[in-house]
C-alpha cells in the first residue's frame, strides 16, 4: 500500500490508494504502449523529480500494477512495464482523458509527450471521419517512431516504424496537435508520400465539446 490511505471500503477509494499518488496514472500512460527504461520515463515526464519517480515505480510494483524486468542481450537494460492487471487500466485513462478535454481551463500550449500524443489519437479518433479510408502512416517525433493504421472505424496505434506506409509525417506532439485540434495548417507538418492521406489523417480526430461552466459571481 502507499503511505496514506483513504481508509474507506469503497472499492474506488482502495483504487485511489493504490494509483493515487501524484505522478503514478502519469506513470501508467507512459507504460501503456510498451515497457520503458528508467531514463526514457524521466525523459517523457520533464516535471518530476528521479526522486519522487523512484517513489512511484516502487508503489506501483509493491502494489502489483507494474513490474521490473531486465531485457535478453544484447540490450540487457532493466524495463518497468505493466501487469496484465495494470494494463487494464488503459481504457479508464483514456476516458479520464476524453473528460478532461472538455474542461474549459485545459492549457493546450503545455507540452505532450509522444506516448501521450498517441494515446489522445486513440483517444480522440472519430471513425465517422475515416469512411471509405484504407491507409498506413509512420509519424516520426525526433528518434521515436509509431505506426498507426486506419481501416475505415478502426485506428490502431503502436511504437515502431510502418511497413510500407502511405504517408510519413514528421513533426513533434504539440504541433502535430496544433493541426489535428486547432484548425494548424497542414503545411506546418513535414511530410513524405500522398498529400491527400495526410490532410485525411489530420481530420480523423475530433475532440468533445467543452463542459459549461456556470460564471461565478
Amino acid at each position: 500500500m502507499t503511505k496514506r490511505s483513504y481508509d474507506d471500503r469503497c472499492a474506488s477509494a482502495h483504487a485511489l490508494d493504490l494509483i493515487g499518488e501524484r505522478w503514478a496514472l502519469l506513470v501508467v500512460r507512459e507504460l501503456l504502449l510498451g515497457p520503458k527504461r528508467f531514463t526514457d520515463l524521466r525523459a517523457d515526464l520533464p516535471g518530476v523529480s528521479p526522486n519522487v519517480l523512484s517513489q512511484r515505480l516502487d508503489e506501483l510494483e509493491r502494489v502489483a500494477v507494474i513490474r521490473r524486468r531486465r531485457l535478453s542481450p544484447p540490450a540487457a537494460a532493466w524495463v518497468y512495464e505493466l501487469t496484465d492487471w495494470g494494463a487494464e487500466l488503459e481504457p479508464i485513462i483514456l476516458q479520464l482523458g476524453r473528460w478532461g478535454a472538455r474542461s474549459p481551463f485545459l492549457n493546450a500550449e503545455l507540452p505532450l509527450s509522444v506516448d501521450a500524443m498517441a494515446l489522445e489519437m486513440r483517444t480522440f479518433f472519430d471513425p465517422s471521419t475515416a469512411r471509405g479510408l484504407k491507409a498506413s502512416y509512420e509519424l516520426r517525433f525526433g528518434e521515436h517512431r509509431y505506426h498507426a493504421c486506419v481501416n475505415g472505424s478502426r485506428f490502431e496505434i503502436g511504437r515502431g516504424p510502418a511497413a510500407a506506409p502511405d504517408a510519413v509525417i514528421d513533426s513533434d506532439p504539440n504541433t502535430l496537435a496544433a493541426v489535428i485540434y486547432d484548425g494548424a495548417d497542414v503545411g506546418m507538418l513535414r511530410f513524405a508520400g500522398d498529400r491527400f492521406f495526410v490532410e485525411r489523417f489530420v481530420k480523423l480526430f475530433t475532440l468533445p465539446d467543452k463542459a459549461l461552466v456556470a460564471a461565478t459571481t
